[in-house]
């Protein structure tokens, strides 16, 4: 009897140090759990992130992408606020720029991905025919991205200043909170016209384009990228960037009406 008991006692000792030493012993990482990537993207990039995501999810199985669509400066607020953000595009400069100077950008992965172009747009059936019909009746309504946090909307504010038209067009401006507003209030009616990227026309088809503003009527239209400090993945967040640069990626941009930068 009494060996049964020190058998007993032995074995619950050596039971309780094997768990101690499992717990304290490090889990290695399972390498088929899925990583996320939070993407902050300008809302025009919509249905190139959207093919995009779908490539590079098929490329990467491992890899879950999860994107917040949004006017650039709203996401800007939204990852000075400390919001999960791996990677930022946004559809202006001065949003990443502001970053970079809060040093909140990764460094060396601030980066011009693709190009874009401004355009005058009106309801398929309109009979507006130019830029010009803007001070007649034909437009009682102008929709516009918000100057300030729109970048679609700063670039549209620069080419009625530099066309002499925006003190005349002040009671006819419509500011929405991105460029997909822009393009739904066009689409509807609720706008007699507007002004969007080329990009955001591809496969519509209840709207036309008036005409495509003159590049040196506004800033240069340039999407820049970069990878946020604080990612929890930054080699992830950089795989996925390197991606966007690639043969693969240029190509989905393109096709969806973006241009590429040539340096």
């Amino acid at each position: 009897m009494r060996l049964s008991k020190k058998l007993l006692s032995l074995c619950l000792v050596s039971s309780l140090f094997l768990v101690g030493c499992s717990s304290n012993t490090p889990k290695k990482e399972d390498s088929s759990e899925k990583v996320t990537l939070s993407i902050s993207a300008a809302a025009s990039l919509k249905e190139a992130m959207e093919k995009i995501e779908k490539d590079y999810e098929k490329s990467n199985p491992n890899v879950n992408l999860v994107v917040n669509f949004g006017g650039s400066g709203s996401l800007q607020k939204q990852i000075e606020q400390g919001a999960p953000c791996d990677v930022f595009i946004s559809a202006g400069e001065k949003q990443i720029k502001e970053l970079d100077e809060k040093k909140l950008l990764e460094e060396n992965t601030y980066k011009n991905l693709v190009k874009n172009d401004l355009v005058f747009i009106a309801p398929k059936n309109s009979d507006i025919s130019s830029i010009n019909d803007l001070t007649t009746d034909k437009v009682q309504k102008l929709g516009v991205g918000e100057p300030e946090s729109v970048p679609a909307g700063k670039y549209a504010s620069e080419v009625l200043t530099n066309l002499n038209l925006e003190d005349k067009l002040k009671d006819k401006l419509v500011f929405a909170k991105d460029v997909k507003q822009v393009l739904a209030w066009t689409q509807s009616e609720n706008t007699q016209a507007g002004f969007v990227y080329y990009s955001d026309t591809l496969g519509v088809d209840n709207i036309k384009i008036v005409e495509t503003t003159k590049e040196d009527t506004h800033s240069p239209i340039v999407y820049p990228v970069a990878v946020i400090k604080d990612s929890k993945v930054p080699d992830e967040a950089k795989k996925f960037e390197d991606y966007l640069f690639s043969q693969k990626g240029q190509d989905i941009l393109v096709n969806c009406g973006y241009k590429i930068i040539k340096n």
